[in-house]
């Protein structure tokens, strides 16, 4: 039996990963989703992406955007784009939050703390206040609130 807290951290790769997703990190784990954490698993397609309260240009990458999240206990780890973004324990801390690099170049560091609010995954970035990216449910589909930005709803392909 491996529980989440006992598997090292999990980092996207120098130059980020290219073509086929990497393999599934925590699929070793065997405890349960702890107590009030909602079960955010699967991997997830873009199937609706709004900016400024309308549909987003067609041509934009975001519409190709696929993630897997996978969770443990209190661990979550997303995978997507280019990057691998693992927050060991999500409990409103930096220290066990993901340390790691920005999709934006693959090279800037980023520190981010994760919490779990009224079923909601909220990540707010160290050194950005009042900043969150929020990730829920919404019936069958993935909710994703990219600090007003932009919103993507995503439909489970497995």
């Amino acid at each position: 039996m491996t529980t989440s807290t006992e598997l090292p951290r999990v980092h996207t790769p120098e130059g980020g990963w290219h073509g086929e997703m990497p393999g599934p990190f925590l699929s070793a784990c065997t405890d349960p989703l702890a107590d009030g954490v909602p079960d955010l698993r699967g991997t997830w397609k873009a199937a609706e992406v709004t900016m400024n309260g309308g549909p987003a240009p067609e041509g934009l990458p975001l519409w190709n955007h696929v993630e897997r999240i996978e969770q443990a206990g209190r661990r979550v780890t997303i995978t997507a784009g280019h990057i691998i973004h693992d927050f060991p324990a999500v409990d409103g801390t930096f220290e066990n939050g993901c340390h790691d690099v920005m999709e934006m170049d693959l090279t800037t560091p980023i520190v981010v703390a994760a919490s779990f609010e009224g079923g909601v995954l909220v990540l707010r970035p160290q050194g950005m206040p009042g900043v969150e990216v929020r990730r829920w449910l919404d019936g069958a589909d993935l909710m994703w609130d990219y600090h007003g930005v932009f919103r993507m709803r995503l439909s489970r392909t497995a």
